[in-house]
């Protein structure tokens, strides 16, 4: 398995990926979130390949004070073989090699499988609660 940083040229690729394991949501387009992440300074996408076939990826971004992953997902064909956590620690390096001194994610209420993964990881609920507000006209979701 390889890790690297994906380009544009991987988008295709990564946005399947989240669609096939159910990242992706109606109020977020995942091209324009890809995109976003690898053309920024602050954020990127990692990929892991496995015979040049993307098999995970993981976002990371920085937002100056804290990092943060997104979309780390993993082909069902490969789950459960280190890939997941390979990119989790892929993406902490990264957010620490650009200043992060915490690395936070969210995870979706009732996703058990996925918080039993990040505990494993070390992962611990935080004390906050995350609040927003859609700054899109008719977009909601979380």
């Amino acid at each position: 398995m390889d890790v690297r940083e994906l380009g544009d040229d991987d988008v295709a690729a990564a946005t399947s990926l989240w669609n096939e394991v159910g990242l992706s949501r109606a109020w977020n387009d995942p091209v324009t979130d890809f995109l976003d992440a690898v053309r920024a300074p602050a954020s990127t996408v990692l990929g892991a390949t496995i015979d040049d076939v993307l098999v995970g990826t993981a976002m990371a971004g920085f937002d100056g004070h804290r990092g943060w992953l997104y979309y780390v997902a993993v082909s069902p064909s490969v789950q459960r073989q280190g890939v997941g956590s390979a990119l989790t620690r892929a993406g902490e390096a990264w957010l620490v090699q650009h200043g992060a001194r915490k690395v936070q994610l969210m995870v979706r209420a009732g996703n058990a499988e996925a918080r039993r993964f990040y505990d494993e990881l070390g992962y611990e609920a935080s004390t906050v609660t995350v609040l927003q507000k859609w700054m899109i006209p008719g977009a909601s979701g979380t």
